[in-house]
């Protein structure tokens, strides 16, 4: 196994500065996921890591020792496409036995090491196949297959799961998690849906535009985002952000904005008045923070409260999401099934003051 490091790693492909001096670390046997939208670096990171580009600047280690300089087969890396890339011609025996032949394995050796890893993925019966004969899921085990088979010192996963359909993914999103735990192989594995990111990795690396944005565990991305991309890349349904102001009256200080006028918390107000840029700032609350209410029904002393009414609710089973109206702002908020409203009715929101997040309208940065 191998711990992977990218050390001031940069891919300028000239019109485009792809990845921009990103320094970041997998540990040996971690799960490491790379997350972000459409052409954010991802997919390039992993490529260099690969081997198969080249950094314009910057290096990549495997356990400290640089290995900008090695082919793609002296690095010892698996990867496992989004696309499958089986070879159609080939049964599924062959397929993920062709990486051993490369290496001139003996034909006892190769066969003992397919069966076991098609033993391991619980895709025995399938050997004999072709890969048009096989479903979307199981050409995917057959591609972790022939990456496993090769006993590798990490695997990088380019969105395996992204052409699966939702049942299968879940299915799969909890296989590999497990078979990554069981082997302990070091895994990055880069995706758009920050489900998969936040069920599956160990720690998440969030990236937009090239530049790394924030890493760590994936609770703490959702509960300590650094900046407003983050903290609405985390979390579904997303946060909800609303523009306000911060107005102080003797020694309170409110957000105010429109339909909106909540009362800060006496530490949260000295951090605006240490790091906002000016009075405008975003005010974010999560769905899950927020409670609904009717006329009649908060709580004794209720604070920060917001009147709206009801644009829609849409029933999730056990829960229920509904959205309302803030002013001219949409707002989610995602409640128990045991709460009933209706469309236009008006409704009272009820947002916990320790739950509130705040962003500096210029640089965007969390004040925090």
């Amino acid at each position: 196994m191998a711990s992977i490091k990218w050390e001031n790693l940069t891919k300028d492909f000239g019109e485009v500065i792809a990845v921009n001096e990103m320094n970041l670390e997998c540990e040996d046997g971690e799960f490491l996921s790379l997350l972000g939208p459409s052409g954010c670096g991802k997919t390039t990171t992993l490529r260099i890591t690969a081997g198969l580009e080249t950094p314009t600047e910057g290096t990549v280690y495997f356990d400290d020792k640089p290995i900008n300089h090695l082919s793609p087969r002296e690095r010892n890396i698996a990867m496992v496409f989004e696309n499958y890339a089986l070879y159609p011609h080939k049964t599924v025996y062959k397929n993920i036995s062709y990486p051993l032949e490369l290496h001139g394995m003996s034909k006892d050796e190769i066969d003992e090491r397919v069966r076991r890893v098609a033993r391991l993925l619980e895709i025995e019966m399938l050997l004999d196949r072709y890969p048009k004969e096989v479903s979307g899921g199981q050409k995917q085990r057959v591609g972790t297959a022939r990456a496993l088979v090769r006993e590798p010192a990490a695997f990088l996963m380019d969105e395996p799961l992204s052409h699966l359909d939702a049942k299968l993914r879940a299915v799969l999103r909890a296989d590999l998690k497990r078979l990554q735990k069981d082997l302990g192989i070091t895994t990055v594995f880069v995706t758009h849906d920050q489900l998969e990111a936040m069920t599956m990795a160990d720690r998440v690396a969030v990236m937009n535009f090239g530049f790394l944005q924030q890493h760590g565990a994936p609770m703490e991305l959702f509960n300590e985002p650094a900046n407003l991309f983050v903290a609405k890349f985390i979390g579904d349904p997303s946060m909800n952000i609303l523009p306000c102001e911060v107005q102080d009256e003797g020694d309170r200080s409110y957000l105010v904005g429109e339909a909106i006028r909540l009362e800060l918390p006496q530490d949260l107000r000295h951090k605006v008045h240490e790091q906002a840029t000016s009075d405008k700032v975003l005010l974010g609350v999560r769905p899950q923070h927020i409670k609904v209410c009717l006329p009649g029904q908060l709580e004794p002393n209720g604070k920060n409260v917001v009147s709206c009414t009801v644009y829609v609710s849409e029933p999730l089973g056990t829960e229920q999401l509904v959205r309302v109206r803030v002013g001219q702002e949409l707002v989610q908020v995602l409640t128990g099934d045991d709460v009933t409203v209706e469309m236009d009715e008006t409704v009272l929101l009820q947002i916990p003051e320790d739950r509130i997040f705040l962003f500096d309208t210029e640089t965007e940065k969390r004040i925090s």
